[in-house]
C-alpha cells in the first residue's frame, strides 16, 4: 500500500495541522490505567512539531450519547503533555480547531474537546466535516483503529484537506500488510474468541491466506460440538454446527482443532485436563489442555508468520490462563530466535499477553481493536483510501 505519510509533507512551518489520533484510553475519574495508545501516538505529534507546524489533535473518548461531561477530554492533554514533552494546551470544543490554532506559536500543540460530544461525527455529516477542516493546511489521520468508521474526523474531512497518514498510521498498515498479505511461509493464525458467528468472514478470509489456523476459545466448542465431539456443559453456539462444518470443509484441512480441555463444573471448583470423551455433563471446558499445546506449539514451529486473535481460554481467571501464556511465551521465544514474525492484535488478545508478560516480545501488537479485525476479514477500511498516492 502505497501511503501518503508525513514525511511527504515538506516544510511545515508556521502551517496548521489537525490531527486525528485515537487517544481512547481506558480510564476511570481522570486517571488512566493504560497509556499506551498516547505514548504510540506521540512520535507523530513530536515529529510535525518539531517541522515547526502548529498542531491540533482531534480524537474521541468513549461512547457519549450528546455533550456528556464525564466523557471529556480535558484529562488527556497534560497526559499527552508528559509523552510530547512540551505542554499541550486544550480547546473545550471540537470545532473551536481553527481557533485553537491561531492561538499556537510554531512547534505547539493543543487538543480539542471529544469529537463525539457531535452526532454530526459517526453520521460522517459533510457540513460538519468542513466545519472540523476550516482554518487548516494539512489532516494527518494517525488513527488506525478508528479507520473501519467512516466519520466525519477519519473519512469525511479527507475531501476538504490534503490528507496524510501519521506514522502510527504508517506503522499498523505496513505490519499487517507483511503479515497478512506478504507473510514468510509458512504462516499460522491463532483464532480464538466466544462466537463463531462474529469471526465468519475473519476465518474465510484467512484460510485463503494462511496455511494453519490453530483454534481456541469457546468458539472451539462450537467446532468440537459440529464434529461430534463431547463439549459437556461448555459455551458454544449450538445451533451453528452446521456452519462451523462449512468452514472446516472450505478450509481443506488447514484447521486444527484442540486434542483435550482443561474443565470444570464452575470458575470455582476444581479443575481438571480431560480427553472430550471422558467430559461430564455438568463440566465446563475453559482453557485448552496440555496435548492441545504441545500441538499448538509443533504447529508454530514450524512457521515462519504468526497471526493472533485471541486468548485460547479464559484468560481473566486462574488457572484458565495457563494455555495462552505457555503459547504466548514460546512464541516469543521463537521471536527472539529469528525464527518466527509474531503480530498480534484485539482488546483482549492484548490484555492476555501484556498479563502473561509477552507482549513486548512479539513483533508487533496492534492498537487496534474492530480495524485490526476488520483488516483480518479482508476489508477495505474507509479511512485508509484517501490516505494512499
Amino acid at each position: 500500500m502505497n501511503l501518503k505519510t508525513i514525511r511527504d509533507m515538506g516544510d511545515l512551518e508556521g502551517k496548521k495541522v489537525l490531527v486525528r489520533a485515537d487517544l481512547n484510553v481506558p480510564a476511570k475519574d481522570g486517571i488512566i490505567s493504560d497509556a499506551s495508545r498516547i505514548g504510540r501516538f506521540a512520535p507523530t505529534a513530536e515529529l510535525l512539531a518539531g517541522k515547526g507546524a502548529r498542531v491540533v489533535i482531534i480524537t474521541h473518548f468513549g461512547r457519549p450519547e450528546g455533550k456528556d461531561m464525564k466523557f471529556s477530554c480535558a484529562f488527556l492533554a497534560p497526559a499527552l503533555s508528559k509523552y510530547v514533552g512540551k505542554s499541550v494546551e486544550f480547546a473545550p470544543d471540537a470545532l473551536l480547531g481553527a481557533t485553537a490554532a491561531s492561538g499556537l506559536k510554531d512547534g505547539e500543540i493543543a487538543l480539542l474537546e471529544n469529537v463525539r460530544f457531535y452526532p454530526e461525527e459517526e453520521a460522517n455529516d459533510p457540513a460538519f466535516a468542513e466545519k472540523l477542516a476550516e482554518g487548516f493546511d494539512f489532516f494527518v489521520n494517525d488513527a488506525f483503529s478508528a479507520a473501519h468508521r467512516a466519520h466525519a474526523s477519519t473519512e469525511g474531512i479527507t475531501k476538504y484537506l490534503p490528507s496524510f497518514a501519521g506514522l502510527l498510521m504508517e506503522e499498523e498498515i505496513a505490519a499487517l500488510s507483511k503479515a497478512l498479505e506478504h507473510p514468510a511461509r509458512p504462516s499460522v493464525a491463532i483464532v480464538a474468541g466466544a462466537k463463531i458467528s462474529t469471526k465468519l468472514e475473519l476465518l474465510a478470509n484467512l484460510a485463503k491466506k494462511v496455511d494453519t489456523i490453530l483454534i481456541g476459545g469457546a468458539m472451539a466448542n462450537t467446532f468440537l460440538f459440529a464434529v461430534g465431539e463431547n463439549i459437556g456443559d461448555s459455551l458454544a453456539e449450538r445451533d451453528m454446527a452446521g456452519t462451523a462444518k462449512k468452514i472446516l470443509e472450505a478450509a481443506k484441512g488447514k484447521i486444527v482443532l484442540p486434542m483435550d480441555a482443561v474443565v470444570a463444573v464452575s470458575l470455582e471448583a476444581p479443575s481438571r485436563t480431560a480427553r472430550f470423551s471422558d467430559i461430564a455433563p455438568d463440566e465446563k471446558i475453559l482453557d485448552i489442555g496440555s496435548e492441545s499445546v504441545k500441538l499448538f506449539k509443533e504447529k508454530i514451529a514450524a512457521s515462519k508468520t504468526l497471526l493472533m486473535n485471541g486468548p485460547v481460554g479464559l484468560f481473566e481467571v486462574k488457572p484458565f490462563d495457563k494455555a495462552t501464556t505457555d503459547l504466548a511465551r514460546f512464541i516469543i521465544s521463537r521471536v527472539k530466535a529469528g525464527e518466527l514474525a509474531a503480530v498480534a492484535g484485539g482488546g483482549d488478545t492484548v490484555s492476555a499477553l501484556e498479563q502473561s508478560g509477552a507482549a513486548s516480545g512479539f513483533t508487533y501488537i496492534s492498537t487496534a481493536g474492530g480495524a485490526f479485525l476488520e483488516w483480518l476479514e479482508g476489508k477495505t477500511l474507509p479511512a485508509i483510501p484517501p490516505l494512499e498516492k
